[in-house]
């Protein structure tokens, strides 16, 4: 499936160096995936009016007050062992039956911070997820309210579900299943690596985009359950391939965007002596963090 322009452009920029990104890049990269120079011009003009992009520089763009924040949280995927600690049964709740259901925009950025932190809804409004995240409520509490939850919801600590209750809160997640995504996950990423070195640089450059984006968007939503709800070394080790990957990728982009800069993609098959190598100690200008997924 063909990325959309302005998803493709904000994960450039949340991978970029320094977060900045020149839009004869964005042009280069989007050919990629066939979008024309026009259309990336047009999306870059769009995100720079919604205040998801600002100008850096002349011909270069940033993230803007509108994503930069977003971006941070996203970005801290690759921590995700370090934030959580062993489980005692206690829960951390939200209660947001009493907030409004008009506003969309609010809507949206609630469902995108309950969803980002794991929580899922018990009873009409009662959202909960297991106390396993490291600082606890206090610091769950923070970083929804810094994802766009209302100030007014209720964010704490519950005990001593009642027996029914507590059945249908550990139901409300299915620990089979995202094991075997870890797992399914991990292999497919693994796979991709033990053959990139003989793909041509422009394949490289767009099934990494493809697969790295998948990957990453699981790892942002993975709620980061507790044994025994999940097999954490399944996910632990699913997390080391993404970074494995992460890096690969972002070698190739920035080979990618070196080489192809000042030219328009082609999808001819580069020569054998074109193959991929990823390069040591490259910068890490390339997409396989993504933002627009949180959005």
């Amino acid at each position: 499936m063909q990325p959309e322009p302005r998803h493709l452009i904000l994960n450039l920029l949340l991978g970029a160096a320094d977060r900045r990104l020149a839009a004869r890049e964005a042009v280069v990269a989007c050919a990629l995936f066939g979008i024309r120079e026009n259309s990336v011009r047009v999306t870059l003009a769009r995100l720079s009016a919604a205040g998801l992009l600002e100008a850096a520089d002349r011909g270069e763009y940033r993230l803007g007050p509108g994503a930069a924040q977003l971006a941070d949280e996203v970005a801290i995927w690759r921590s995700a062992e370090s934030r959580v600690r062993n489980w005692d049964g206690a829960w951390i709740v939200a209660y947001v039956g009493d907030l409004g259901r008009s506003n969309r925009v609010a809507l949206r950025a609630r469902a995108r911070a309950l969803g980002m932190l794991g929580l899922r809804e018990l009873d009409r409004g009662l959202f909960l997820r297991p106390d396993n995240l490291a600082g606890g409520v206090e610091a769950v509490r923070e970083r929804l309210l810094r994802l766009g939850l209302q100030s007014e919801a209720a964010v704490f600590v519950a005990h001593d579900f009642d027996s029914i209750r507590a059945r249908r809160a550990v139901a409300l997640w299915n620990g089979r299943a995202l094991t075997l995504a870890y797992r399914e996950t991990r292999a497919r990423l693994e796979g991709w690596l033990a053959r990139a070195g003989a793909l041509a640089l422009e394949v490289a450059a767009r099934e990494s985009f493809v697969l790295g984006d998948a990957a990453i968007r699981q790892l942002v939503f993975d709620p980061l359950l507790p044994a025994p709800l999940i097999d954490v070394d399944a996910r632990r080790d699913f997390l080391g391939a993404v970074l494995r990957f992460d890096a690969a990728g972002h070698a190739i982009w920035h080979r990618f965007l070196r080489d192809g800069t000042g030219r328009r993609a082609s999808t001819r098959v580069r020569p054998a002596s074109d193959r991929v190598r990823p390069a040591r100690g490259a910068p890490r200008p390339a997409p396989t963090a993504t933002l627009e997924i949180a959005s």
